[in-house]
């Protein structure tokens, strides 16, 4: 029987396999936040008089039981129950007795499921937060290592200007900190308790809200019973644009290690083990890993327009479509965490070409400096140009490069990684 049947009529065996779907699977995700939310909600009960302190007693042993069970990986929902909130009232149930049938009191499963969710997303951020400054740090420390090392710049995908590794890879490093920023402001939102809201109005029982807030460790609390109601959906966008952003720095930095580990570019090579092989072609080293962080981290970028689509006319108040936010975003949490895994073991290993500009192909990339050395010499701008756009057109351009003198702020030759790792470090 499901919590909510009334008498012994049951829901057709159709309906329930569509209304269900493949809930049961990511609600095992949520059975630990399930049970902590019970814990601070019984806890409570107890203090505003719903519950004895003997029940209360009697339920927190039970409930800790079952999220020992949960952490052995002794835990699963069984079919006769619709999701993870029924599972534990009913396993409670049979094990206390009575008790178990009050913990329900003030809360509805929405506020459940919004904690539940809630919970589980500040913890996958912190974890998406901790990749993404192993990834940062190593970005940072492959920029300085490869500060010295000159390669061509391109714009319209045309050779345009000298660059260096050092600023290659520090660009996306700064990347990071901006990303960082994204998931900074979805932690912020998420790390509020919607638990108390009920079904989306409130409860005449004399819930303290204040205190579940405190006991589940949330910074603040949605106030306001229907928006908290409203709140799902959102923070779940809120999360999917962070870690979009991530995910736009993942896919451009892939991009270009492909290009530039392909035979045209030459700038890099991966070792053998990191790469695959073709079924027909010998030669071939592939960076099938790079490809496809590029392709997962592209889904994951329309994940938050998926939301969007899901949630965009609903009008506020609990609608089952909310239970679809969960096959949207979660699926993309973990892909996106294997591709910051799989960016790091592959960098870890890249190995960069020297003496890339020595080549005649980027001759023209010295047109710049041999126009700024002119000017520098007191010869104005456009006359400069002109001389030096003659010269490749005649055929006849050459430069001296000796030395690369860049200095301001973000060149080659100031990559400002300190100031970057400082903007990360209010992060850390």
């Amino acid at each position: 029987m499901k919590i909510w049947q009334k008498n012994d009529s049951s829901t057709s065996e159709i309906v329930e396999r569509f209304t269900v779907g493949s809930d049961r699977g990511f609600d095992m995700l949520l059975a630990k936040y399930d049970v902590r939310g019970s814990l601070a909600h019984t806890a409570m009960l107890c203090d505003v008089g719903l519950l004895t302190k003997e029940e209360y007693a009697s339920v927190k042993e039970g409930l800790e039981a079952i999220y020992s069970e949960i952490e052995e990986g002794r835990f699963s929902i069984s079919p006769e129950c619709e999701d993870i909130h029924s599972q534990v009232e009913w396993m409670l149930t049979q094990r206390i007795g009575d008790a178990g049938k009050k913990i329900h009191s003030g809360r509805s499963r929405n506020d459940q499921v919004a904690v539940d969710i809630k919970l589980y997303l500040k913890d996958e951020l912190g974890a998406i937060k901790y990749k993404v400054l192993e990834l940062f740090d190593l970005l940072i420390h492959l920029s300085e290592k490869h500060a010295g090392s000159l390669m061509p710049g391109y714009t319209h995908l045309q050779v345009a200007m000298p660059s260096s590794f050092g600023l290659w890879f520090g660009a996306y490093a700064e990347a990071l900190t901006d990303d960082m920023e994204m998931l900074t402001a979805a932690y912020a939102m998420t790390d509020k308790n919607p638990l108390g809201s009920g079904a989306g109005y409130g409860s005449s029982f004399p819930l303290n809200r204040t205190t579940t807030t405190r006991l589940l460790g949330f910074g603040d609390m949605h106030y306001n019973s229907i928006y908290a109601q409203m709140s799902r959906g959102k923070t779940e966008k809120f999360v999917a644009y962070g870690l979009s952003a991530v995910a736009a720095t993942l896919s451009k930095l892939s991009m270009d290690v492909c290009l530039y580990n392909s035979q045209n570019f030459g700038f890099i090579t991966l070792p053998d083990n990191l790469t695959t092989g073709s079924s027909i072609m010998p030669h071939k080293k592939n960076p099938d890993v790079f490809e496809l962080i590029r392709g997962k981290c592209n889904r994951i970028q329309a994940v938050p327009n998926e939301l969007t689509l899901l949630i965009n006319n609903l009008p506020s108040g609990y609608h089952r479509d909310m239970q679809l936010t969960k096959e949207i975003l979660f699926p993309a949490i973990e892909a996106l965490k294997s591709c910051l895994d799989m960016a790091v073991l592959m960098l870890r290993h890249i190995e960069v070409r020297q003496n890339i500009l020595a080549d005649e192909r980027y001759r023209y990339i010295f047109t710049v400096e041999k126009l700024n050395d002119m000017v520098n010499s007191g010869i104005p701008f456009r006359d400069a140009y002109r001389q030096v756009a003659e010269e490749v057109l005649s055929g006849s351009f050459i430069y001296e490069k000796s030395s690369l003198v860049h200095t301001h702020e973000g060149s080659i030759g100031n990559l400002c990684n300190s100031k970057i790792a400082e903007r990360m470090k209010k992060h850390r």
